[in-house]
């Protein structure tokens, strides 16, 4: 008789796996770690992460799956389906999510000691990693919306941690109710698929698509709309925008770091997997409904970054916010030229996906470093940071160029030049020309922003005494931008072997 049990890799699901064990070990020790001893759990957070960042090097061959279909089962589908897969595209976007959240697990320490619940930081901050992480392994549908799940969930409570804060508990609010609705939006959208295909496997919904019956037609034509307006919701696309702004500057800093960067990461991952595995039989319906996203998301973004005024609260952190809203734009592009010139173009993706998380988790930190002393964190609080801080301003500095696209920061530049090519390859010309005027827009503000760093300070320099957690994180994404900008080919090659 043959067996209806699904055998387990252990070794494969490791890494999300080890992330939401280690979250439970945090929860527990919390009750009876006392309160004076509470560092110790973000140390074994920070340990946790590493190790699960270790165990990927087993799977760098990328021929690894599991959960996969029975053998009777198999044979029904006539195709060997699995729900986990840790394939080249899975490991490169694991190590970028659990290497952002071991980043923003630096910047946290001193902010759980001092200001937040450690316990239940911990705590969250590890499930939405766990999440995360298994996310781009996630090869059905019930497995990917759970996988979303996982890691938002978390984040709304990470959003909403200042307890007491008027800002941070609006700034939950917003996150949870646009996230509620995109979930809500996306389930609807799942099941219109599941009802014309008759499953969730993406690779056997993709064979199906191509023969769904005619009186079904239109409930997976909605099925694939619903489905790609959930994702544009989770990425940050215009006009699904609006949370972002004010959950950055509500949220703590770290939390607004993860977010702009392992968030993000989650909400594309998903969309990669739906449009390029699941959908290519729709690639002329979503196609352009993406290109036109990527038009508006950049468009915007950089318009309202270009109006932030210098002196107002918050106006750095309302500046990274846009500035992400924007560079979602740039992320959208290659997955739009995926339905023109194949799928070889999400390599472009992953490669600006790489580079943005090193660049951005860099300029939050010291963004992070600065908040220290003025916890007001406007523009106008940078200048002369040179003189009180040489270190922290050459660093913001190029992470500010390299999110320009202007060297020293080669990889920014080799970056744009890469998702550039592939809307021009692809026969986008149009969309390549919007990406050139809003690169020009995003130069303005951010060279403003990096002049004002070598400006005479108005008072006495003030110096900016850094823990040792956040000099380390500084130091780590500083390095990585540095090899990046010294050999820019490795992060393309790294992302090409990365496609499924």
């Amino acid at each position: 008789m043959t067996s209806l049990v699904q055998s387990v890799d252990w070794l494969t699901i490791a890494p999300p796996t080890l992330t939401a064990v280690v979250a439970l070990v945090v929860l527990v020790a919390d009750l009876f770690v006392p309160p004076e001893r509470k560092r110790i759990l973000g140390w074994t957070a920070v340990g946790g992460l590493t190790a699960a960042l270790a165990l990927l090097l087993p799977l760098r061959a990328g021929d690894r799956s599991t959960f996969c279909l029975t053998a009777t089962a198999r044979a029904e589908a006539h195709a060997d389906a699995c729900s986990y897969t840790a394939d080249h595209f899975t490991l490169v976007i694991q190590l970028l999510v659990l290497a952002g959240a071991l980043v923003t697990a630096l910047l946290s320490l001193d902010e759980t000691r001092e200001r937040l619940p450690a316990g239940e930081y911990w705590f969250l901050l590890l499930s939405s990693a766990a999440g995360a992480a298994l996310l781009p392994a996630s090869r059905d549908l019930a497995t990917l919306v759970v996988a979303l799940e996982v890691a938002s969930l978390p984040a709304f409570a990470l959003v909403g941690l200042k307890r007491g804060d008027r800002m941070s508990g609006e700034a939950a609010l917003k996150f949870f109710l646009s996230s509620v609705t995109a979930t809500a939006v996306t389930l609807l959208g799942v099941s219109f698929v599941y009802a014309a295909t008759g499953t969730l496997h993406l690779t056997e919904i993709a064979q199906r698509l191509d023969d769904v019956p005619g009186q079904l037609q239109t409930l997976a034509e909605a099925g694939v709309a619903l489905t790609l307006v959930g994702f544009a919701f989770k990425t940050a696309a215009v006009p699904f925008h609006f949370w972002v702004p004010d959950t950055y500057v509500g949220a703590p800093l770290p939390v607004a770091a993860y977010l702009s960067v392992v968030g993000k990461a989650v909400g594309f991952t998903g969309l990669i997997l739906v449009t390029v595995v699941a959908f290519p039989s729709y690639a002329d319906v979503w196609g352009p409904a993406l290109a036109v996203l990527a038009a508006l998301t950049m468009t915007a973004g950089n318009v309202a970054a270009l109006r932030q005024v210098s002196t107002r609260a918050w106006s750095a952190v309302r500046l990274l916010a846009w500035s992400s809203v924007a560079q979602a734009g740039y992320l959208l592009v290659p997955i739009a030229a995926a339905a023109y010139s194949g799928d070889d173009q999400v390599g472009a993706t992953v490669a600006y996906a790489l580079m943005y998380a090193v660049v951005n988790l860099g300029a939050f930190a010291v963004v992070a470093l600065v908040a220290r002393t003025h916890p007001e964190n406007r523009i106008s609080d940078y200048r002369g940071l040179y003189a009180a801080s040489p270190a922290a301003a050459l660093t913001l500095g190029f992470f500010l160029l390299n999110l320009a696209g202007l060297p020293p920061g080669i990889i920014g530049l080799f970056a744009k030049v890469t998702v550039f090519s592939a809307a021009v390859d692809a026969g986008l010309g149009w969309l390549a020309v919007i990406m050139g005027v809003n690169v020009v827009i995003a130069l303005y503000y951010y060279l403003r922003w990096t002049a004002l760093l070598f400006r005479t300070p108005e008072g006495a320099p003030v110096p900016h005494k850094a823990p040792a957690p956040v000099t380390l994180a500084i130091a780590l994404t500083a390095a990585a931008g540095v090899v990046l900008s010294g050999y820019p080919q490795f992060a393309l090659r790294f992302a090409s072997t990365a496609l499924f």
